[in-house]
């Protein structure tokens, strides 16, 4: 008898095999539930083993003892289809399919019940009262099923039910020890961190991408509170574990860390990248600025080129100094290239601004890492110098000095002043229907002043009558500096110099474009000096300034301000009449502003020269040449 039970349980180990390679053939949406259960069975008779007491019902047999569901039974009972009842129809007689033992596994035969139970549910279910009892399914759980008509349809709706998926579940739970069920709670948990850390590190770098603000003046107002807040709405399990572990994952000292990581994630992939060139070389680019606590820092920079050769500029990061001596800044600048691990044999170029502890050629830091590294040519940067020319050509005449100076002063008004700007909007708005705003000029970058002189020539009409409006009604400090920009803008002088200003600054702004391509060259960027130098020279014609000097003047007469006038020239002492020559002096305002003009564009021609005639361009150049074309300069090589 023993010998014979232990057959059959070995034959329904076979049966488990044969269902658990059969499972695949059924739908896609219940493939993996099934493929579990199947395992699930598989593993609980492996753990418990089976007994005469355990099974009351033999498969294969044509007879069979009524079989109840209990908490401890080990897998659902299989009977022979004969023994179930068959559904009688008018024409037909249909019978349950021994397939559909393989195809849904749960199925557990109760001669109690002559009908089909779910092992798993009648086994949660049977015995309790709770709400999700009430809602399984109770043909499933106590009354057995019998329609064999919609026998597949039924049971594939039964595995989609949640009250099925918590049994089965419920069952998984109780065949694992304690430990066990501890052990993979505690993954479930670690695993819910991991990924909700994923989502705040996620919402930092999308913040950090888009260069707004984590936090501001209260945190739970921040960016990032604000965004994990839309977040939860689409994510209760975001929402219940920050519930919780907020505090610890969003605290400003997280927030820091999670951008520090993402910076040297950055950098790594950087420096990487420059380790992969066939060739190690590389330039640097520094440049000095304050934060807004005043703090001094380097803004470093290195530039290369790729395999495919096309050249890189990338940022590497702020570096605090506490002195800006030229020894100082290079030690600071090696640091961070044996930091990088970027060795300094491979370092082939510097490039910095003008100031003497930067560009010094004996005490600078370009001449203190040439020390280490001779290979390391310096150039003064093509843009700085663009910038430079013009401040030299906007200050080199007090004509053109003076108009950008009200010019500035009146867009602080339009900033500072809401009562202004809205006069200014209503005027311009009635005049022309379009507005445009009025903005102060920048003090450092000189080369982006034309748009700001044009928006005001365009605007003239309606700034002087926004000006003479506000001069009358208000008396405050405001109504005063109305008031004196009023006079200057009323003169045709301020006209006259403004255009002069935009016929040199709009061509050296196109060349500071161009400039600060990443893709320009040494023999390009002298190619664009020249140009510009020639474009400017062929403005230095009587025909040019008499084409300026007479739109300006329509543009007076239009305006109904005051003409354009000589200023007043102070006379030499009698002592020096007909002792010395004096300077020609001119009788005409067109004479006069024509020698301003003509001193503004020698100023330019003069500066672009200079500053453009770098020794180490001229080297740049002629290696330039030799990659090009092949042929090697003996001069460059020694």
């Amino acid at each position: 008898m023993d010998e014979k039970k232990k057959g059959d349980s070995t034959d329904e180990v076979e049966l488990l095999q044969n269902r658990e390679g059969e499972i695949g053939k059924s739908s896609s949406s219940t493939t993996l539930q099934r493929t579990d259960e199947v395992k699930l069975l598989k593993d609980r008779e492996g753990e418990t083993g089976r007994s005469s007491s355990e099974l009351q019902v033999r498969q294969g047999t044509g007879t069979s003892k009524e079989v109840q569901v209990g908490r401890q039974d080990a897998e659902p009972n299989h009977a022979n289809p004969k023994l179930i009842a068959v559904q009688q129809l008018t024409n037909k007689t249909l019978r349950f399919q021994e397939k559909w033992y393989r195809e849904f596994p749960w199925l557990h035969y109760s001669s109690g019940v002559n009908g089909i139970l779910c092992f798993f549910c009648a086994q949660a279910f049977g015995h309790e009262k709770s709400n999700l009892a009430k809602n399984a399914d109770p043909t499933f759980v106590k009354t057995g099923f019998r329609n064999w008509k919609k026998a597949t349809q039924k049971f594939a709706e039964h595995v989609q039910s949640n009250a099925h998926k918590v049994a089965v579940t419920t069952h998984c739970q109780k065949t694992k020890p304690v430990d066990v069920q501890l052990s993979s709670a505690k993954a479930a948990q670690q695993q819910e961190s991991r990924r909700c850390l994923l989502k705040i590190a996620g919402s930092v770098q999308l913040l950090a991408r888009q260069g707004a603000a984590l936090r501001g003046h209260e945190a739970e107002e921040g960016n990032l509170n604000q965004l994990l807040k839309v977040r939860c709405e689409d994510d209760p399990g975001l929402e219940k574990w920050l519930s919780t572990r907020k505090h610890d994952y969003t605290s400003p000292k997280i927030q820091n860390e999670i951008l520090n990581l993402f910076a040297n994630s950055i950098i790594r992939e950087i420096i990487s990248s420059i380790h992969m060139l066939p060739l190690l070389q590389y330039s640097i680019i520094i440049d000095g600025t304050q934060d807004i606590e005043g703090t001094e820092q380097e803004a470093i920079c290195v530039r290369y080129v790729d395999h495919d050769l096309v050249p890189h500029e990338v940022f590497l990061g702020f570096y605090e100094v506490s002195c800006t001596t030229g020894e100082n800044l290079a030690k600071v600048a090696t640091d961070v290239l044996l930091r990088l691990n970027l060795p300094l044999s491979g370092l082939r170029g510097q490039t910095y601004d003008g100031a003497a502890n930067m560009s010094g050629n004996r005490k600078g830091a370009q001449a203190r890492i040439r020390e280490m590294q001779p290979l390391a040519l310096f150039v003064h940067c093509g843009a700085h110098c663009a910038n430079l020319v013009t401040q030299a050509a906007c200050t080199a005449s007090s004509l053109t000095s003076d108009a950008l100076d009200w010019v500035h002063k009146l867009g602080c008004l339009y900033k500072m002043s809401g009562k202004y700007k809205t006069k200014f909007v209503n005027i311009a708005a009635a005049a022309s229907g379009t507005v445009s705003n009025l903005q102060p000029l920048c003090q450092t970058r000189w080369t982006t002043r034309t748009p700001t002189i044009w928006s005001v020539l365009r605007k003239y009409e309606s700034v002087l009558l926004s000006l003479e409006d506000m001069a009358q009604t208000d008396a405050s400090n405001t109504g005063v500096t109305a008031r004196g920009l009023l006079e200057r803008f009323g003169k045709g002088t301020t006209v006259l110099g403004l255009m002069m200003a935009t016929e040199v600054i709009q061509e050296l702004e196109c060349l500071n474009c161009t400039l600060q391509k990443r893709t320009e060259t040494v023999s390009g960027m002298i190619s664009a000096a020249d140009c510009v130098r020639t474009t400017l020279r062929a403005k230095r014609t009587e025909e040019k300034f008499q084409e300026i000097y007479s739109h300006a003047t329509e543009m007076i007469t239009k305006l109904n301000i005051e003409p354009i006038t000589m200023p007043h020239i102070r006379r030499p002492p009698k002592r020096f009449i007909g002792n010395v020559t004096t300077a020609l002096t001119p009788t005409t305002p067109e004479e006069h502003y024509r020698a301003d003009f003509f001193k503004v564009l020698d100023t330019v021609d003069i500066q672009l020269k200079e500053r453009f005639d770098q020794g180490s361009l001229k080297t740049l150049t002629k290696l330039e040449e030799a990659l090009l074309t092949g042929d090697v300069d003996t001069a460059v090589v020694d």
